[in-house]
């Protein structure tokens, strides 16, 4: 079997299900298909600095101050209606006095945007519009991943089978800690996002926006949202294929998730806190830390997939206990 069956949605979806699913896909291919295109704006402002004539040079800007203006009108969609669920997220929590993922997630976004649409508006400063639409396009990729997987999960974990309410009772158990984890992880980012710019505001202004930005990023914790869900996803699709699971097999599986749970979310944030003191001095750049943090939740589903694949195979009997039976 592969990853694909368990990030799959299943065909019995709800129609409020469906529904999600179908705003989902069009929310993310639009930041890929801005993505893209920004990134193709973006590439003349890399070879500025390359040794040029001056009448090269003046052809250079001239044309990279109309692709600002094409990646400000293409940027903006993908802010508005491809972020939208980090908006409201956000917006919600905020009232609630409360912190999640999302927050995070916003000020990055508008760390990057703001500042890119005042540089486009003046003609002066860095743009990083390519860094907003690659944020958001791997961030819906994410959540993707996570929702495939909680709805694969779901029709499994609301069977009466004893197998998939062992799981499910070792999923709350195991959810509750990740996400405490996951909240301290954030709030302790953010306060060290917030401090270092200031530190950066004070003696070289120029690059703060870019290393807030990029602290940002990384403090957004999708792979550690992702840890749970994808590895009692992998431990529903096993119980669904071994129907004969014995107690003690069973009480391996659930050990199984349990320890692929914890490795997911102990080294996402381990490969986070490792690139954090790099983006404070200034070596990551926003773009990087967008592709660090898809990596991070790629290697979260690649995790559970390997607990299924070592999971749903039957362990081998010795060959003399094979012929004694």
């Amino acid at each position: 079997m592969s990853a694909w069956t368990l990030f799959a949605p299943p065909k019995n979806l709800s129609d409020a299900d469906r529904n999600d699913r179908r705003h989902m896909l069009a929310r993310l291919g639009l930041a890929w298909l801005g993505m893209m295109q920004v990134m193709m704006f973006a590439f003349p402002g890399y070879v500025r600095h390359r040794p040029m004539s001056p009448e090269d040079l003046s052809f250079l800007d001239e044309a990279i101050v109309l692709l600002n203006w094409l990646s400000l009108v293409l940027t903006v969609p993908v802010v508005l209606y491809c972020a939208w669920p980090v908006w409201r997220g956000a917006f919600s929590r905020l009232r609630q006095a409360s912190v999640s993922m999302d927050v995070p997630v916003a000020l990055g976004i508008l760390a990057a945007f703001i500042p890119s649409a005042y540089a486009t508006w003046v003609n002066r400063g860095e743009v990083y519009f390519e860094s907003v639409t690659m944020f958001v396009a791997f961030l819906l990729t994410a959540r993707y991943l996570e929702f495939c997987a909680r709805q694969t999960a779901g029709p499994a974990g609301r069977q009466t089978a004893p197998a998939h309410q062992r799981i499910e009772s070792a999923r709350a158990l195991m959810s509750v800690g990740a996400d405490r984890v996951a909240l301290w992880f954030t709030i302790a980012q953010l306060g060290l996002a917030f401090v270092v710019g200031a530190i950066w505001i004070s003696y070289a202004p120029e690059h703060a926006v870019a290393v807030t930005v990029a602290l940002l990023v990384i403090s957004c914790p999708c792979a550690l949202a992702m840890s749970v869900p994808t590895a009692v996803s992998a431990a529903h699709a096993v119980a669904l294929e071994r129907a004969d699971l014995t107690p003690a097999e069973l009480s391996a599986l659930v050990e199984a998730a349990r320890r692929t749970a914890n490795q997911s979310l102990y080294g996402s944030m381990a490969w986070h806190l490792l690139l954090t003191p790099l983006a404070a001095m200034g070596y990551v750049q926003p773009w990087l830390a967008a592709i660090t943090m898809l990596v991070s939740s790629l290697a979260v589903a690649a995790n559970a997939w390997r607990l299924y694949r070592r999971m749903s195979v039957p362990p081998v009997l010795p060959l003399s206990a094979a012929v004694q039976g």
